[in-house]
């Protein structure tokens, strides 16, 4: 596959209309309809009071089988801030998965009462299972270690943000990205844009998967490098995408804390960094960035709390077919190939 155009070896043929669709990974989307989910959050942002009414009648399912906070609660805020309205769980334990029901059973069930679901599980794989036996849109809020297309989304829009575009960078991702379903969805919904270098700086024990290395490597405009050091490649940075080890991947707790504290940014590691660097985290952290960093201007991580929820409102109401009030579509021209 290298050598190829990249729109040959990334890109379907036929791009499929968006209403009724369920996304499982953010390849379920072309280029440009998550081009055209980037404009629309802005435009969202900039007109909350006229989008408050987008989704009104809808009702979207939150089914999360393992805890979280930031992705429920923006999911949930997402639809709400539409005028929509939400149920759901949270944690296995409140479901009927402790009687014995499957996955499939509750997606048959649930689509009756609602009009999309977003679903996490703690298995790869589970989202795809949901969502093909769900007869509304099911969008993967994470599984495993496998992807999370929403965070994308987030970090796309806040790379944006920060630089006006999402190619033509050097991204350095750190910490756990053997687990890290983020930092797998990053990398590969990048090379589907092209020009970017990654740079993989993680221990031995967690480093990259194959599958991921594979995908750059298909890519001829995209390369990277895997290191162990952190400030050896920190100036050379133009984003530092962070990420916490993660405890309830480790069936070793010896493991766990051998490798938690590997990689600490702090002020003393961002002097080595560009002016204009952005520090990116998935959230939540344990202790791999220091406090004292969140008032470093180049601290991007919550500001992608904000953008995770823009591009979930842009996301659902996408999906259940609702036209946001006085959104213009992005001009094809504007889309590059």
């Amino acid at each position: 596959m290298k050598g190829e155009p990249l729109s040959s070896v990334l890109e379907p043929a036929v791009e499929t209309p968006m209403v009724g669709k369920s996304v499982i990974t953010l390849d379920d989307l072309s280029i440009r309809q998550i081009q055209e989910m980037l404009h629309k959050a802005q435009y969202i942002d900039s007109h909350r009071k006229e989008v408050a009414h987008t989704c009104e009648g809808r009702v979207l399912a939150t089914l999360f089988y393992e805890p979280s906070t930031r992705t429920r609660l923006s999911f949930e805020t997402a639809m709400l801030r539409l005028g929509g309205k939400v149920i759901g769980f949270a944690g296995a334990q409140l479901a009927s998965v402790t009687k014995g029901e499957t996955i499939a059973d509750t997606l048959k069930t649930v689509s009756n009462y609602v009009d999309v679901v977003a679903i996490r599980h703690p298995k790869e794989g589970a989202a795809l299972v949901a969502s093909r036996a769900a007869s509304v849109p099911v969008i993967n809020a994470g599984d495993g270690g496998h992807m999370h297309p929403t965070q994308t989304l987030a970090d796309l829009a806040t790379l944006q943000s920060r630089f006006g575009r999402v190619t033509n960078l050097t991204v350095g991702l750190c910490g756990d990205l053997t687990f890290g379903r983020t930092v797998h969805s990053l990398i590969e919904t990048l090379c589907r844009f092209g020009n970017v270098n990654f740079v993989l700086i993680s221990p031995d024990e967690l480093k990259t998967p194959q599958y991921v290395l594979d995908r750059i490597n298909a890519t001829e405009s995209c390369s990277y490098t895997e290191v162990k050091d952190l400030v050896s490649v920190i100036g050379d940075l133009d984003v530092l995408y962070m990420t916490r080890v993660q405890k309830e991947r480790f069936f070793n707790e010896d493991d766990y804390l051998r490798l938690r504290d590997t990689y600490i940014l702090d002020e003393a590691k961002m002097a080595y960094a560009k002016k204009d660097m952005a520090v990116l985290h998935p959230l939540p952290r344990v202790n791999e960035i220091a406090v004292e960093v969140d008032d470093d201007p180049r601290a991007a991580y919550f500001e992608q709390v904000k953008n995770g929820m823009l591009m979930r409102m842009a996301l659902e109401s996408s999906l259940v077919g609702d036209q946001l009030p006085g959104y213009e579509p992005l001009d094809p021209k504007e889309v590059q190939a």
